[in-house]
Formats: structure tokens, C-alpha cells, sequence
């Protein structure tokens, strides 16, 4: 089976940590023990109803203010496919929360309540994952249950949507009537929405097709980690441990090691359960060359002539996360695949209003939430692709060297 991960998303009370709470139950992926503990919070916060949104809502501030505020991860599998859940928070003040549970996402789930319609935090989640090139987004109506299962206000908020989506680069929208409540069209068709002719979110979560998704053209194999093991019997292994972000890797390809520009074939490629023929992404994998040349941590495998930009001068989007704002000429530290480098912001070239997608040209620093163009200039080149060509070797994090702390994400628009 395949694995699909995905992102809830949406403002504060649009039901997304209810939505995964029947999710796991209707597919019955939740143990006895914790519905019992779920039933007896629920009877203890006053509820009349076993409030399945606490399956997610672990912190205990986050069930005395019910809503979610660090990102949930939750895993369950049908016969189908095996799932990951992010369950990101609605909050306007966690939007940076959102941000890293949609990063590594394929496909992006946006609720709506019915009865609000799209508010700002709907513009700007849609957005964002339109910004980290998520490829699959679903626009889920809930609370249907609350405006009368109406298909008038299905198709309104349908339509505004996609009047909005229309300034957005989003390659595959599905829209869902839903109740996460009730459970409607969530694992079985609604009996209360017959207008509604369309798959049910969990159908279309099983079979949406994510295997095209991956780049494999572009071969891209960042180095980890160098296995050299000494024991005499294996003292002549040499292997190339990582993952595959790009492309595929076959035995006896023709490869460059990058930044050094050696070049060899690749002898062999070993898996978990051993030799393999050809690797793709997201495999991790060990490969071995026929040559010795000079590779470690953070350099990376390519064809020779099909290679990353290698370059210092990045121009990116970044996602600010933290209260103390980036300006020019703040130094941090980047983190690109397996590679680290020093940076300095050279050049603001505008802050983005994320719901109306105006660019501040005057803007001269990014704060808490905000997302801009910045000019980066690193102390060591990057291996880096677009961002819209390869989500793996186009993103990288910002860490404030004094603290340790992840400050900024970013994703490569050009690197001169």
C-alpha cells in the first residue's frame, strides 16, 4: 500500500479536529480505551455528545479553550492506502503551525463552516498551500447540518472559492459537503444531501493519485551520511546513505557528485531488505560507486548533465515564524536537504498580504506569520532547484544561531 499524508487546515471552529476524530473512528482506527477516555472527558467538559475532536486536541489547553494549538499527528490505514494526518491549528497566531504540517503534505483538506462562508483564515490557508505547492486541495463544507443541508449555500461558497482559487496556483480542488459531526459524506454517503453526486472525503482520499507528483526526472540524491563500516570482512564498503528527492537511480548510471564535479557509476544500490535494481523518490537508500572520490554530508548525486543550480544568491519566499522580525542584514543560519550554511538577508524585495495578495513594496522587515520576497546571499553554495520544480531540494529552513530555533521556512523562486 501506498501512503498519503495530509493537512487539515481552516479557521478557528470550522471542525478540522473533529473531522480526523470520525475519520478514525468510521474507520474504526481508534483503540477501545481511548474512545472510553475521550467519552469521559466529553461527559466531564459538559458535553451531551462524545466530542471526537479530543482524539486530537491532546494538550490540556487546548481542550480547556477548545482549539487546537500544536500540530496533531494521527495515523491510520484502510485496506487501500496508509494515511498521515496533520491536524494544523486555525489560529491566526499559529499560522506557523499550519505552515509546517502542510509542508511535507500531498494533499491539503480547507474546511469551511457553512454558515460563515470564507473568512480570512480560509484565504489564507488556501494560500499557503498554494504557496508550498501542496498538489491536491479539498474544500470541505462542513456543518452542513447547521444551514439545512442547503445547496444554495453549497454552491455560494463553492463559487466564491473558486473565484478566489482563480489568483492561486492550484493544480486539483475537489469540493465536499460534509458534517463531521454527524459524519456525513465523510466515510458513507450523506442520505441528507442527494443533490450531492460526488465521491465521499474518505473515497476520495484512497484513490486521489499522488504518484505523479514526485519529480523523476530530475535525479537528486542528497548524501546523508557516509557508511565506511571497519570490521576486516567489510573493509572495502563504501556507501552513500540519504534519501531520493528527485528522479531515479539505476545501477550503472552515469553520475556527478556535486559541488566537487567528480564524476562516476553508480555500482550498486542497497535497500532495507537488501540490493535493489533502480531507487525514486522517497526511498532511502545506500548507494555505492564504482570510483572513490570525495563525497560527504551535504554534498549530492546528479546526472551530469542535469544539474541543480550551485549558487549563493538565492531568491526565495519565506514564511516568518517567530515575534523577532527579519530585516536586512540579519544573519541566520540555512538548512537546505543535508546541507547548512551561513546566510544574510541582503534584500527585502516586498512583504505579501496574504488575502489580498498585494505585495508591500515598502515593507522593510517580515514579522510573526508574515510571508515576503527576501534576497539571500550564503557563506557556501546551495544545491538547490525551484521550489515549484522539486518541494525537497527547493525548501530549506532558517535557524537563529543563537537560540537553535527554527525561525523562517523558505522556498527557492530562482538561484543566479
Amino acid at each position: 500500500m501506498d501512503l498519503l499524508r495530509f493537512a487539515t487546515a481552516g479557521s478557528v471552529d470550522d471542525g478540522k479536529s473533529t473531522l480526523i476524530g470520525r475519520l478514525l473512528f468510521d474507520t474504526k482506527a481508534i483503540f477501545t480505551d481511548q474512545l472510553e477516555h475521550v467519552e469521559q472527558a466529553s461527559k466531564r467538559a459538559g458535553d451531551d455528545y462524545t466530542n471526537l475532536a479530543l482524539l486530537t486536541d491532546g494538550l490540556r489547553a487546548e481542550r480547556e479553550q477548545g482549539i487546537t494549538i500544536d500540530v496533531a499527528y494521527r495515523y491510520f490505514a484502510t485496506p487501500k492506502r496508509k494515511f498521515i494526518i496533520a491536524d494544523t491549528p486555525g489560529h491566526i497566531q499559529y499560522t506557523r503551525n499550519m505552515v509546517t504540517g502542510a509542508s511535507t503534505a500531498d494533499l491539503a483538506i480547507v474546511l469551511v463552516d457553512a454558515r460563515k462562508g470564507l473568512v480570512e483564515q480560509s484565504h489564507r490557508h488556501a494560500f499557503i498551500t498554494s504557496l508550498l505547492r501542496v498538489p491536491h486541495l479539498v474544500l470541505a463544507i462542513n456543518k452542513m447540518d447547521l444551514v439545512d443541508w442547503s445547496e444554495d449555500v453549497y454552491e455560494q461558497i463553492y463559487a466564491d472559492f473558486v473565484t478566489f482559487a482563480t489568483k492561486l496556483d492550484i493544480p486539483d480542488l475537489t469540493v465536499i459537503p460534509i458534517s463531521a459531526l454527524y459524519g456525513d459524506n465523510i466515510v458513507t454517503r450523506s442520505q441528507n444531501m442527494p443533490w450531492y453526486t460526488g465521491a465521499t472525503l474518505l473515497h476520495h482520499l484512497e484513490h486521489v493519485y499522488v504518484a505523479s507528483d514526485r519529480n523523476m526526472v530530475d535525479v537528486r540524491f542528497p548524501v546523508q551520511y557516509v557508511i565506511r563500516p571497519q570490521s576486516t570482512s567489510a573493509r572495502d564498503y563504501r556507501g552513500y546513505a540519504g534519501q531520493v528527492a528527485g528522479g531515479v537511480l539505476r545501477v550503472g548510471d552515469e553520475v556527478l557528485a556535486l559541488p566537487s564535479g567528480f564524476s562516476s557509476t553508480i555500482a550498486a544500490i542497497d535497500g532495507p531488505n537488501g540490493p535493489v535494481e533502480e531507487a525514486h523518490p522517497p526511498m532511502s537508500v545506500v548507494v555505492r560507486l564504482a570510483d572513490e572520490i570525495d563525497l560527504s554530508r551535504g554534498d549530492m548525486l546528479c546526472r551530469p548533465h542535469n544539474k541543480p543550480r550551485v549558487s549563493q544568491d538565492i531568491e526565495a519566499m519565506v514564511c516568518w515564524m517567530t515575534d523577532d522580525p527579519l530585516r536586512e542584514g540579519r544573519k541566520l543560519a540555512v538548512k537546505q536537504t543535508t546541507r547548512q550554511a551561513r546566510a544574510m538577508v541582503k534584500e527585502m524585495h516586498y512583504r505579501l498580504d496574504v488575502n489580498t495578495l498585494h505585495r508591500d513594496l515598502e515593507a522593510r522587515e517580515l514579522r510573526l506569520n508574515d510571508v515576503g520576497r527576501v534576497r539571500l546571499r550564503t557563506t557556501q553554495p546551495l544545491l538547490a532547484d525551484e521550489y515549484r520544480r522539486n518541494r525537497q531540494t527547493g525548501g530549506f529552513i532558517l535557524i537563529d544561531e543563537a537560540t537553535n530555533f527554527t525561525v523562517g521556512a523558505g522556498m527557492v523562486v530562482e538561484a543566479e
